[in-house]
């Protein structure tokens, strides 16, 4: 099933955290085209959305999640990425990344201090709308299980059945739904956790797990990269949505990130950073 952009689901729909890196988003400032999003560049510029620095909008990212955020030569990049950087161009504001693992990020935007907001293919789940509020979801993802591609014991008719058993380990990122999935699917299963995703891809390709379970936008990414001596063997149509999450004290940034998603949306920017990222 592929995966939809935010404009197919509206049609269809209608603590302790890591070290952090600072870094700039980059990125050419856009033309405001329209009066909602010169209103919006004016309350950010007026000092209303309670950020952690004045003038920039910092995100929370885990830069180890190809084609939604990675790391390349120093440089930022991703779907995640190019959204945060036009967020901030439709807020009139600089964009700084700060890198915490996957898991610490959620915590690290309830505790606040850190950054203003978490973007690093987040998504909304029941446990973490109980922590954070998330804006209108960007992106609908499934879920993908991938295996070496000479394991011939787990195969897409068997997979189901042989990967929740006891002598199977499963390498997942750790507080990512990938986990959820697999524990809920294979509970007999051993599960391995890794703060980095792409460490678990190399835990199969070394032989300490039989298979990993994750996004499956980023399971295909690993594999046509660097990890071609694996393929997929089960996906599940989960609907995922991908959003940004805010703490539930700053609802003047949470409105002021949604009406920047709105005029992006709206104006195909979104569909246009899809398209470049996820081919």
């Amino acid at each position: 099933m592929k995966s939809m952009t935010r404009r197919n689901f509206l049609t269809v729909a209608g603590a302790l955290v890591g070290t952090a890196t600072l870094a700039g988003c980059g990125g050419e400032q856009a033309e405001q085209t329209d009066q909602a999003a010169d209103d919006t560049a004016d309350d950010a510029a007026d000092g209303d959305l309670g950020l952690v620095t004045e003038g920039s909008i910092t995100f929370a990212v885990s830069p180890d999640y190809p084609p939604f955020e990675n790391l390349v030569d120093g440089e930022y990049v991703g779907l995640d990425m190019d959204l945060g950087r036009a967020v901030a161009e439709q807020l009139g504001l600089e964009c700084v990344y700060t890198n915490i693992d996957f898991d610490g990020i959620v915590p690290a935007i309830v505790a606040g201090g850190q950054a203003d907001a978490g973007l690093s293919g987040i998504s909304i789940t029941p446990d973490r709308e109980d922590e954070v509020n998330f804006t209108t979801p960007y992106y609908i993802d499934n879920q993908a299980v991938a295996t070496l591609s000479s394991n011939t014991d787990v195969t897409e008719e068997n997979a189901a059945e042989v990967l929740n058993t006891a002598d199977m380990t499963i390498a997942v990122q750790s507080g990512s739904t990938g986990a959820d999935f697999a524990a809920e699917n294979f509970p007999n299963a051993e599960q391995l956790a890794f703060p980095q995703f792409t460490d678990a891809f190399a835990a199969v390709s070394a032989g300490q797990a039989n298979a990993v379970c994750g996004n499956l936008a980023v399971v295909e990414q690993m594999l046509a990269g660097a990890y071609t001596d694996q393929h997929v063997v089960l996906t599940s149509a989960t609907g995922e949505e991908y959003a940004i999450c805010v703490n539930k004290d700053n609802e003047a940034l949470l409105d002021a990130i949604n009406d920047a998603l709105a005029t992006l949306q709206e104006d195909g920017t979104i569909d246009e950073l899809i398209a470049a990222n996820m081919g």
